[in-house]
């Protein structure tokens, strides 16, 4: 087993950090003295914090874009167990220690809209939500991107809620709310 590379164990540090503190507070100097590289070593891999901090949000994007797309794809073929399945995915991620909610909104509250930053973090709601329309339209909703829109905020309401009440029932109860959203939305669902 080869050891990680300082580009990955200086993001490794990041994630936990930001996520665990959120973005703004954890300073350049505890991410070097925590993923024990040298100051030039992290700054050659990430000239500037918000570097590193897009670097955190792609690896967030695709850990979650996945387990998204997983939970999906374990409902079976058929779009519209597919839009009620992905609510599962919000079963594991408000199960785990220390949940502190989407780490997309997180950085969303902590960054300026027109930053780098910020366009990263709507850039990801907008790839979801192109995901959901595409899953809307092949399950034969009546209107694809107004149900899209419907399941996208009740899965931000869902991550929001079970970092806020930590009430593991968060979950189901946004699952069961798809389920009646996707079966007002698509004929003979």
């Amino acid at each position: 087993m080869t050891a990680p590379s300082a580009r990955d164990r200086i993001l490794d540090t990041a994630f936990g950090l930001f996520y665990a503190r959120g973005i703004r507070a954890v300073g350049v100097d505890l991410i070097i003295a925590e993923s024990g590289v040298a100051k030039a070593t992290f700054y050659k891999h990430f000239p500037a914090k918000d570097e590193l901090v897009l670097a955190y949000l792609d690896r967030v994007d695709g850990i979650w874009s996945g387990q998204l797309r997983a939970a999906a794809e374990a409902a079976g073929p058929d779009p519209v167990d597919q839009l009620v399945g992905l609510f599962d995915a919000l079963t594991s991620a408000c199960r785990r220690e220390s949940y502190r909610g989407c780490a997309f909104i997180n950085a969303a509250a902590e960054a300026m809209p027109g930053t780098p930053v910020h366009d990263r973090t709507v850039a990801h709601k907008q790839s979801v939500l192109a995901w959901l329309r595409e899953l809307t339209a092949a399950a034969g909703a009546v209107d694809p991107d107004g149900l899209a829109r419907s399941l996208a905020l009740l899965l931000d309401g869902g991550l929001a809620d079970g970092a806020l009440s930590a009430d593991i029932e968060a979950a189901a109860a946004a699952r069961r709310t798809a389920e009646v959203l996707v079966a007002a939305g698509v004929p003979a669902a």
